[in-house]
């Protein structure tokens, strides 16, 4: 009995030291080199989520684009030897499910970093908690304010801000289109919000207001009332800022009962190839932002090689600018990511995207720094001449607005 007595204690530490020794059989951990959670020797994980299901599911084509990049890079010898385990998770455009997919990304697949994540109600359901995490955020897929206003150290922002992209269409509307009768249709949150505090902010400044402004929530599929209310109102040009599925069904429902504005579309609903199958091309004439070179320049050999990897691992996913964000969205991490050698740490990941520089995104250059983590403010019109043809309305517009001022009127609405 007393040898027993005397095992046990020994086992226990025998073990806790074994245990310490190893690391725990963790892949990752703090160290004097800093945080290599989510590395070993062979791999690196990193994490995302976006709505491969539900109302939004339309978006989860960049998620795809971006795991068929990561694809691509592995088959071409990954980075520095090492390959992408990229996960992805659906949450159907629910912050509900966003929350627990996230932690479980973090807790159990130990993610070294995340890379996208769409829609700002999902990203803003965890943004604490991956700021907390100290955990890297590389181009969360979301034009809102929240991810560098104020600056967040760990968090890299791509996307223009929709402030801005309202800006930037009521500007065309009044000084190209001259309108004096501009309506918007937009999503009822932060996104659709955004692009009314924006627009309106210039349009103030013209002397001019919209004529309508109509709401959307997520859940609409009806949008009979909405479209009679832009109708009614008589705006010739309307801002559209709604999910890809109520895009659609506002388009094709305007021209059902002859109403036919000049609808200038947000980035989010840019993918013209999609839009125009899905409206049977009703979406023909519509403008649209884009903040890259459209995906349709086959001449250019990067956006060919994209499409070549896109059909190999997804054929079922029509090419557009979708699938093509997904690759431009991932192209600052790997490229931050590349410039960190064998020693890959949380730390470092974040030093290399403070120093990234005029890094092409295929049309776009972005730069980042300690002092700037939002990475474009600019955005050029095109219009939309069939499936894959377009034509450049604009050069790169850029807005010079104050942000601050316009995000704190935001928070107050």
């Amino acid at each position: 009995m007393t040898a027993y007595r005397i095992c046990i204690p020994v086992l226990l530490f025998s073990i806790i030291l074994f245990l310490s020794c190893s690391g725990g059989g963790s892949s990752g951990e703090n160290t004097d080199q800093g945080n290599t959670t989510g590395v070993s020797e062979t791999e690196i994980t990193i994490g995302s989520f976006g709505p491969l299901t539900g109302p939004a599911a339309l978006w989860g084509n960049i998620v795809k684009g971006m795991d068929a990049y990561f694809k691509m890079v592995n088959d071409e010898g990954g980075i520095n030897g090492r390959t992408i385990n990229f996960v992805m998770k659906d949450d159907a455009y629910d912050p509900s499910r966003t929350v627990p997919a996230v932690r479980e990304m973090v807790q159990r697949d130990e993610v070294f970093a995340f890379v996208g994540g769409i829609g700002t109600a999902p990203c803003m359901s965890v943004i604490d908690y991956i700021v907390e995490e100290d955990i890297p955020w590389i181009s969360p897929i979301t034009g809102a304010t929240h991810w560098s206003i104020p600056i967040k150290p760990n968090v890299f922002s791509v996307l223009p801000y929709y402030i801005d992209e309202g800006i930037i269409q009521a500007k065309y509307a009044v000084d190209s289109l001259q309108s004096g009768k501009i309506g918007i249709i937009y999503q009822n949150d932060d996104v659709g919000k955004s692009a009314l505090v924006g627009a309106k902010s210039y349009l103030k400044e013209q002397g001019l207001d919209f004529v309508s402004e109509v709401p959307v929530e997520i859940t609409d599929s009806d949008l009979t009332s909405h479209i009679a209310r832009l109708k009614e109102s008589g705006a010739d040009v309307v801002l559209l800022w709604t999910l890809p599925r109520q895009g659609v069904i506002t388009v094709t429902s305007a021209k059902v009962i002859g109403y036919e504005p000049q609808f200038i579309a947000s980035f989010i609903l840019s993918d013209m190839a999609l839009m125009h199958d899905l409206t049977k091309g009703a979406w023909e004439g519509v403008i649209f932002g884009s903040f890259a070179k459209p995906p349709y320049d086959y001449d250019d050999p990067r956006i060919m090689k994209y499409k070549t990897a896109m059909e190999k691992y997804y054929p079922d996913v029509r090419w557009g600018v979708f699938p093509f964000a997904g690759f431009i969205y991932a192209l600052p991490f790997t490229e931050a990511l590349q410039s960190l050698g064998d020693n890959v740490t949380r730390e470092g990941l974040v030093d290399a995207m403070n120093n990234i520089r005029d890094l092409d995104l295929v049309g776009a250059k972005i730069s980042f720094s300690p002092d700037n983590h939002q990475a474009l403010r600019t955005m050029q019109l095109l219009k939309c001449k069939g499936a894959e043809e377009y034509e450049v309305l604009s050069d790169f517009i850029v807005s010079d607005s104050d942000i601050v001022a316009l995000a704190h009127e935001l928070e107050a609405m």
